[in-house]
């Protein structure tokens, strides 16, 4: 994987964590957290699709690694949503 591969790989999964944040109504953090958020849910996601027999949805192939984008937002939504009730994060104003 070469650093543009990488560094592409960043920014998807930071947009897809800061938008499961904004579903979920929590903020985690800035930029870093979405980053990390991003790779949790696109790490959860799939696991619940593959465990409902759910197709995989708008899959971004960067170098060799496919990046599933849909269940990479509802699975950070999900993660954001749960560490938000746990610690009580920051809720987002409307």
């Amino acid at each position: 994987m070469s650093i543009m591969e990488f560094l592409f790989l960043l920014l998807v999964a930071a947009v897809c964590g800061g938008i499961g944040q904004i579903i979920s109504g929590y903020s985690l953090g800035g930029c870093f957290a979405s980053i990390v958020v991003g790779f949790i849910g696109a790490w959860v996601g799939p696991l619940i699709a593959k465990e409902l027999d759910l197709p995989m949805f708008y899959t971004i192939t960067i170098g060799t690694k496919n990046f599933p984008v849909v269940w990479s937002i509802i699975g950070s939504a999900i993660f954001s949503l749960i560490v938000g009730q746990i610690t009580k994060g920051r809720k987002r104003e409307e």
